[in-house]
């Protein structure tokens, strides 16, 4: 089992005291396994995403991640383990614009302790960016990016990849081809996905579909 969340809970607090976001959240993703995570705007999707990379911590329950106890690592532990074990892909592309396609991709499996030449060359011209790696972000179009994006996140070499409405700033037919061409990487590379998503679309192409409601899953 690749990812674990037993019972977890988490609530933010303001002036008026405690908010629960999650309620006791229980599910698994094994490796190579798609899974689509949705809910209202609120819900508590991208908490929950946060937590299993790493980047938040819950309240209580149990989080595991390829082999690794999140809520029993220190703050270097859990760099280490964002660096090499997953990576994330977001709505917005957070390409570095002072880098070319290449150097982006690059840079962060030198990073992860994972660089391979021959892995970021395949996963260019999977993505069609073979023409287009000398160029720097500002030169390409949105779809482009967002291959550059899922590039460098899988040139890493990630166990799981976390992937918030990865396709929320595209058109339907470039969200179509960007959806599929991260599918069949991921299938290719045997690493688990997770997909925060509002887009039934992008949902009903995962192997599961989880609803986050309420802090519950249903």
């Amino acid at each position: 089992m690749l990812l674990e969340f037993q019972s977890v809970t988490k609530s933010f607090h303001d002036a008026d005291g405690a908010i629960p976001v999650l309620r006791g959240v229980s599910f698994e993703l094994r490796a190579g396994e798609t899974l689509a995570l949705t809910g209202e705007s609120g819900s508590g999707k991208s908490t929950l995403m946060h937590i299993a990379a790493g980047l938040d911590a819950p309240d209580g329950g149990a989080v595991r991640v390829a082999g690794h106890d999140l809520t029993a690592m220190n703050d270097a532990a859990l760099a280490a383990f964002r660096r090499t074990e997953v990576a994330l892909v977001f709505q917005q592309f957070n390409l570095i614009p002072s880098l070319t396609v290449g150097a982006n991709i690059a840079l962060q499996a030198a990073l992860a302790g994972a660089d391979d030449p021959a892995r970021q060359e395949m996963l260019v011209a999977r993505l069609g960016l073979t023409e287009h790696v000398h160029k720097f972000p500002e030169a390409l179009s949105g779809g482009q990016q967002q291959r550059v994006a899922i590039a460098r996140a899988l040139a890493a070499k990630p166990k799981l990849l976390l992937a918030d409405e990865p396709t929320g700033n595209l058109d339907e037919a470039t969200a179509d081809q960007v959806l599929e061409q991260m599918l069949a990487l991921v299938a290719q590379t045997g690493a688990a996905l997770m997909v925060v998503t509002h887009s039934p679309t992008v949902a009903a192409r995962m192997d599961r579909v989880l609803h986050l409601r309420g802090g519950l899953l249903a």
